[in-house]
């Protein structure tokens, strides 16, 4: 029998006086409420860095394959007939040495490693800037030139209105997918026509465009710089010909594998005259930003575990003062000061682990109604979300709800230790 757990559980059960009970009460709501913020900030965050992925992953794709590094450069011709086009998007995974590390410690040894998935799919753009014009506006635009291999599917959850581009064999479609942002300063919507200017080799040139479809992503930083149209009007508007692209686009299965895939283009498929370069390359600002929410999220899961640990160090330091006179007949009756701390750190798990349980109901909570009602707004052009999403981490939680357990113990027993000074004539004689 576990005499210390017994006894912890009898005085849980007590109750004791009025002021430590106050105590305990003030005690479990500050850890309940700081474990309902940790839960609520770790799934905010790990939204945020999904969504704002997932926009740029399904818009824009996972590497780019091209001769520039720069989007915004002149292009230069690549031919699309390369030996890796389009059957590249049959590999299924990569087989790749690491380094084998045990509890965080390198052993010396390489071992094999496969990825978590393949390459999804791959597709062909062209790029080519140029001015917008209208009756009442004028708006930079750069075309991206799309082919027939490109999946609408990935561009699908952000058209708002009209369709995609309907490509034909006959001739290069006039079709044009706006921006929401582009379309609102233009004062243009589904239909309706304008030209685009372009200057190619000191000449201007112009293009007659309908507009298609109107898309917003909410990544207004660039939703305005780019329109969707047949990539063979960029290549005329270039002077390429129908087989020669600015790069291909590819999805993988698994971001995870994002650098595994960038290595083995660089080492395996690209010719010399090519480049491979992730998404994060492409857009790193947008990247950094998301990396910041880690330290926010470190900073908030500090607070909120020193503010459990001191109001558990409050509530067992009361515990000790009002039990004094037991601790006194328990060491008169032979008990040694180890097996008595113990009843106060079994009583403080206890507390504890009541604790955590209402944190978790409040917090996943908390999260469900987010998920579900959306009653937390953003401001769209700041946070590239209309709202704060919400993506419960099961291991996260997890590990919440373990080290805030564990830690809190831990602090806990030097402050346990003041049971030591506790002696069994002053302390039966204490009232």
């Amino acid at each position: 029998m576990n005499l210390p757990l017994f006894i912890a559980r009898r005085i849980a059960q007590s109750g004791g006086k009025n002021f430590s009970r106050l105590i305990i009460r003030i005690a479990t709501v500050a850890v309940a409420l700081s474990v309902a913020v940790m839960i609520a900030a770790s799934a905010l965050i790990a939204g945020f860095k999904t969504e704002i992925s997932r926009k740029i992953f399904e818009f824009w794709g996972h590497l780019h394959l091209s001769t520039s590094m720069y989007t915004l450069s002149e292009p230069t011709p690549i031919p699309v007939d390369q030996p890796f086009y389009p059957s590249i998007d049959t590999v299924r995974s990569l087989s790749f040495p690491v380094e084998e590390a045990i509890l965080g410690f390198a052993t010396g040894r390489t071992v094999s490693q496969k990825t978590h998935g393949g390459i999804r799919h791959i597709q062909v753009y062209a790029l080519k800037p140029g001015i917008i014009r209208t009756k009442t506006a004028m708006e930079g635009i750069l075309l991206k030139g799309l082919g027939k291999d490109y999946d609408w599917e990935n561009i699908k959850p952000y058209l708002l209105e009209g369709r995609h581009i309907a490509l034909n064999d006959s001739a290069p479609s006039r079709d044009i997918v706006l921006s929401r942002q582009t379309a609102d300063r233009l004062q243009v919507g589904v239909g309706d026509k304008f030209v685009v200017h372009f200057v190619k080799e000191g000449e201007q040139l112009r293009r007659l465009f309908q507009v298609c479809g109107i898309y917003k992503t909410g990544l207004e930083e660039y939703d305005r710089k780019f329109a969707l149209c047949d990539i063979r009007q960029v290549q005329n508007l270039l002077g390429w010909q129908e087989n020669e692209v600015a790069g291909f686009e590819i999805w993988l299965d698994d971001i995870r594998d994002l650098d595994v895939y960038n290595d083995f283009m660089y080492e395996e498929i690209l010719p010399g005259d090519m480049l491979s370069a992730t998404i994060r390359e492409r857009f790193p600002a947008i990247f950094e930003w998301l990396q910041l929410q880690d330290i926010n999220e470190v900073v908030i899961m500090g607070l909120m575990l020193l503010v459990a640990i001191i109001n558990m160090i409050t509530a067992l330091l009361v515990l000790v003062l009002e039990r004094s006179n037991m601790i006194g007949i328990l060491k008169a009756l032979g008990e040694n000061n180890n097996r008595i701390r113990w009843i106060f750190l079994y009583h403080a798990a206890l507390i504890t682990m009541w604790g955590l349980l209402w944190g978790n109901l409040f917090g996943l909570g908390f999260c469900w109604l987010q998920h579900t009602f959306h009653f937390i707004s953003l401001n769209e052009a700041d946070y590239y979300l209309a709202y704060a999403p919400i993506k419960v981490e099961w291991l996260t939680l997890l590990l919440i709800n373990v080290g805030t357990l564990v830690i809190t113990l831990v602090f806990l027993f030097v402050p346990s230790m003041i049971v030591a000074r506790v002696t069994p004539v002053k302390a039966i004689h204490f009232k």
